[in-house]
């Protein structure tokens, strides 16, 4: 969190109240694909192969079990209650064995099922060739664009990928909207792709005498970077030390990914995982990031350069009653991952720390101090045995330290051990970003305070205890209000922080190696990509990212 407060931003609370659910943030326009075909054309069908089928679904009795006393999901051994299901479904035999009609493209506008209530399957088949319309198609990314009539979900290969908060990558996008998935990030020649696109009648709530059918369907052949298209901006990379060329290659270079926001804060990467938390499984993984004067947190995805609004009212519901125009920065800040891959949200306007489950729930971790009301949290990191460390400055406060709400003498750095509240340290006045050394000793934080520009080492215990602060490094003598901020560490020890002209790397003897300086001066950043050697920056209006030769620490415990 940066203290840096304008007038127009008085406004910014009442205005979360209006985002549109479609704000995507940024500026860019999607590119145009260097290839497409018309899959409602048999010409064009032909140069994949393709077959489309047809078959109606439908609602069917089923049964669940019902949720154990004070569980949100059900346990195994738990009674059943008669419910509904949708059949057939994908990965079952019946899906296979269904009475299938055989489609030509040019009767995907035929209209199916008896109307009202309604649903069906449509099932695409395509084999990826060597060439299209002169376009060497291998490497290259396929996506597939679908307006359905009227909602649609796109399962590709047998895989479905939900993902909170977004819509138009897989899930239903609303009343007669484009659908877009990837259908293939790296095509080759001879691949066989099976897509299963589910097609309900709606409004659900009232449902209409029209059918399904298929208005528009077509294959976009995007070459590698292209479908999401970055633009590299002129950056400085200042190298007080050779050892700087071990951080960042002569020849990197900051790319802008997305812009248009008020402020951007508290990034973290969700990686590709196995059971689909969050829905990183499809894709690849992507990025989250804050908006804490939006009161939003936002959605970057890589793979095709979109972004989404992941969650609305992310750090201020209205709790208390206080007004929500009066608070600079009601939103979350600082976001991070436990050991278990859920992710955990400081809550500036609620004073509070959440974590969100995978089925969407909020779990609230802690919001109090021995009674009394937590200032605002400002960022966090879990060690690996899953004990959380976060620290606690007023900012997220409308009058910060003179505001009339704050109830704690302090601003403390805190630990949550075994599941109880630990005040470890309360030796900084505005604690900020903090990160962990790799091998988990010591525990970096640097200080939001004009006055005493500073990042302090502790020593850790396996309690989680902080002991022996330490100075590590001082910047009380580089001009400017802008103080400390984002703090992250690299796999041998470097230390990135967001300080006074951009991200200053310090060796993990205290050595300033050199400072990264984009066009703004970024809060906070976080490592991710597959390798975890991408830096993501967000900086004021917009997010950044460039590559590294290390990865992030935290990335290979």
């Amino acid at each position: 969190m940066v203290y840096q407060f304008h007038a127009t931003l008085a406004v910014a609370g009442l205005l979360a109240a209006f985002v549109p659910a479609a704000f995507a943030g940024s500026r860019h326009s999607p590119p145009v694909p260097d290839a497409i075909v018309d899959l409602r054309s048999p010409a064009a069908s032909e140069l994949l192969g393709a077959q489309w089928r047809y078959a109606d679904a439908a609602i069917v009795a089923g049964e669940n079990p019902l949720p154990t006393k004070g569980m949100q999901t059900a346990a195994p051994d738990a009674s059943v209650a008669a419910t509904h299901d949708i059949a057939p479904r994908p990965g079952t035999s019946a899906f296979e064995t269904v009475n299938w009609a055989m489609l030509s493209p040019t009767e995907l506008e035929s209209r199916r099922t008896a109307g009202k209530l309604a649903f069906g399957w449509y099932r695409l088949s395509i084999t990826v060739p060597e060439t299209l319309r002169g376009t060497d198609i291998r490497g290259n990314t396929l996506v597939l664009d679908i307006t359905a009539d009227d909602y649609s979900e796109i399962w590709v290969d047998g895989a479905l990928t939900p993902v909170l908060g977004s819509s138009g990558a897989g899930l239903g996008s609303g009343w007669n909207t484009p659908n877009r998935v990837i259908i293939d990030t790296d095509a080759k020649s001879g691949t066989k792709h099976d897509i299963a696109i589910f097609v309900a009648n709606g409004p659900l709530s009232a449902p209409p005498s029209n059918y399904i059918w298929i208005r528009q369907a077509t294959l976009g052949v995007y070459r590698p970077g292209r479908l999401a298209e970055s633009r590299p901006v002129t950056a400085t990379v200042t190298r007080k030390s050779p050892s700087m060329d071990s951080v960042i290659a002569p020849d990197a270079r900051v790319e802008l990914l997305a812009d248009g926001f008020s402020f951007t804060e508290g990034p973290v990467w969700i990686p590709r995982v196995s059971d689909n938390r969050y829905g990183g499984g499809g894709t690849g993984g992507y990025l989250l990031f804050s908006d804490p004067n939006q009161n939003v947190i936002h959605r970057y995805e890589p793979a095709t350069g979109r972004v989404s609004i992941f969650r609305t009212a992310s750090g201020y519901t209205g709790e208390g009653g206080a007004n929500i125009g009066e608070y600079f920065q009601p939103g979350s800040n600082g976001l991070a991952l436990d050991p278990q891959g859920r992710l955990t949200i400081c809550e500036h306007g609620n004073r509070r720390i959440t974590r969100l489950e995978p089925n969407g729930t909020l779990t609230i971790l802690v919001d109090r101090d021995s009674g009394k009301r937590l200032n605002s949290p400002n960022d966090l990191v879990y060690r690996s045995d899953g004990a959380l460390f976060f620290t606690d400055p007023p900012f997220g406060l409308p009058k910060a330290f003179d505001d009339a709400r704050k109830e704690l003498p302090y601003s403390g750095i805190y630990c949550v051990y075994n599941g109880e509240l630990r005040l470890a340290s309360s030796e900084l006045k505005a604690p900020n970003g903090l990160a962990f050394s790799p091998d988990e000793r010591y525990l970096y934080v640097d200080n939001w305070e004009e006055s005493r520009k500073v990042i302090l080492r502790f020593e850790v215990s396996p309690a989680g205890e902080l002991s022996h602060p330490t100075t590590f490094f001082d910047m009380t003598s580089q001009r400017g209000e802008i103080a400390l901020d984002g703090l992250k560490v690299d796999e041998r020890g470097n230390l990135y922080v967001s300080g006074p002209g951009g991200i200053w790397v310090l060796s993990r003897d205290g050595e300033h190696l050199g400072t990264i300086s984009p066009p703004e001066l970024p809060a906070n950043f976080a490592f991710g990509d597959a390798d975890g050697r991408t830096l993501y920056m967000t900086a004021r209006t917009g997010i950044y990212r460039v590559r590294l030769q290390n990865r992030g620490a935290s990335t290979i415990r």
